[in-house]
């Protein structure tokens, strides 16, 4: 093997580490099952339970996604009931 080559590993693998601390990218695996739906049991609960497979899938696809971010025109959904009071006296 031709020391250039090594050479460009050596960068692509740096730059790769370089690139997930600083959270360009993200190599956490977000697909893994839980332990209660997957392999056999899975097709079990499939097959003879399908009520708890799809609560299962549900619960794991809430578990992955994040909750949507809040949009400009949603209003304050009752939290401050219209009313902010800001105090300046305070520390």
């Amino acid at each position: 093997m031709q020391w250039w080559v090594l050479g460009v590993i050596a960068v692509a693998v740096l730059a790769i580490v370089v690139a997930s601390r600083l959270g360009l990218v993200d190599f956490s695996n977000k697909a893994r099952s839980s332990g209660t739906a997957g392999g056999a049991m899975g097709i079990g609960d499939e097959v003879f339970n399908p009520q708890r497979h799809e609560a299962q899938i549900e619960l794991d696809r809430q578990t992955i996604l994040p909750a949507p971010a809040p949009l400009a025109g949603d209003g304050d959904k009752g939290i401050y009931n219209g009313v902010v009071r800001i105090n300046l006296d305070e520390k």
